[in-house]
């Protein structure tokens, strides 16, 4: 991989238009009004003795999501912590789910409650029966239902992870008021797009490396990973599905989700990634619409991005932030 796909200093400038449906906003609106309009019980049970952690308490949550269909999450929290606590919601990288409670740690043990979110069809806990629809031609999710953006997979799942924001409030011992939102790749996408459909639910967001941005240019130039999915299935269908299929997409891009978004959000980008390439991160940090946005740059990683260095620079952010817990 080269070292970018621009140089640095455009980056740092490169605020692309990005063609934005007439009916996003409504589209969003309805989908979401569906969605809380099904209903559907917010339900916890305690399973910390089966994964034998002494110092952490979990529960196996189910929430409604989309069409109301139950979400399975995680929701870890230091044992004997004082409430209310804030909390970071986790959304996970692409064809992974919510994994195991010993996988995600770091945050409890930093004081904090954590949800990690399972992804529908990607994760084992939580199917997606809306997998029929649309499209059938389909080596992964990126073009399953890309056909319309009623049928789109990503409608289902950024349902679930803003029905998993809202589902913070039924669960005892968070502080809804201090919701952060987060995930790298895939969950990176999610999280702006929960901070951009929730923005009056979210206190910070934290997208590493984010997929699912400026789609228009990240399935011409990534030379890895998902958007390849995309790449084929264009080549087959040329020309007559490229324009409906990019439609479908601008429904779901991170740019618009960043353009609606306010709250404070720490990006960063691997200026040699070829998954997500830099110029679609820029994409989006350039287009967000909250004053307080900062972006780590790490100039000579692909799409692990900084690693465990990320994880300092994180905490010390949200303290800076007030979004630490009580000490």
């Amino acid at each position: 991989m080269a070292l970018s796909d621009q140089n640095p200093d455009d980056l740092l400038a490169y605020r692309p238009e990005v063609s934005v449906p007439e009916d996003f906003d409504a589209f969003w609106q309805r989908t979401l009004a569906e969605a809380r309009a099904r209903g559907g019980a917010v339900k916890a049970e305690r399973v910390t003795d089966r994964h034998l952690l002494s110092t952490v308490e979990v529960d196996d949550v189910r929430f409604p999501g989309w069409n109301g269909e139950p979400v399975a999450a995680w929701l870890l929290r230091p044992r004997g912590a004082e409430a209310p606590l804030p909390v970071v919601v986790t959304y996970i990288g692409y064809s992974g789910g919510r994994g195991l409670p010993t996988d995600h740690l770091l945050w409890s043990a930093a004081g904090y409650a954590q949800l990690v979110v399972d992804s529908r069809g990607q994760g084992h806990d939580t199917p997606d029966r809306g997998e029929g629809d649309g499209t059938q031609w389909a080596e992964g999710f990126m073009t399953r239902g890309v056909d319309s953006p009623d049928n789109y997979y990503y409608r289902r799942l950024m349902t679930d992870c803003v029905r998993a924001v809202d589902a913070i409030v039924e669960l005892p011992g968070l502080d809804a008021g201090r919701v952060v939102v987060a995930g790298g790749s895939q969950g990176g996408g999610l999280a702006l797009s929960v901070a951009g459909l929730a923005p009056d639910r979210v206190a910070a967001v934290v997208p590493d490396l984010p997929f699912l941005c400026h789609f228009r240019q990240a399935v011409r130039i990534s030379g890895e990973g998902p958007y390849l999915e995309l790449t084929r299935y264009l080549r087959w269908h040329s020309p007559h599905r490229v324009e409906t299929t990019f439609a479908t997409l601008d429904y779901f891009d991170g740019v618009h989700f960043a353009r609606r978004a306010t709250a404070p959000a720490l990006f960063s980008v691997g200026l040699m990634d070829p998954i997500c390439p830099p110029s679609t991160v820029y994409a989006a940090f350039n287009h967000y619409a909250g004053a307080d946005r900062t972006m780590t740059v790490w100039p000579f990683a692909d799409h692990g991005g900084g690693f465990g260095r990320n994880t300092t620079m994180r905490l010390k952010w949200l303290r800076q932030r007030g979004l630490a817990p009580q000490q």
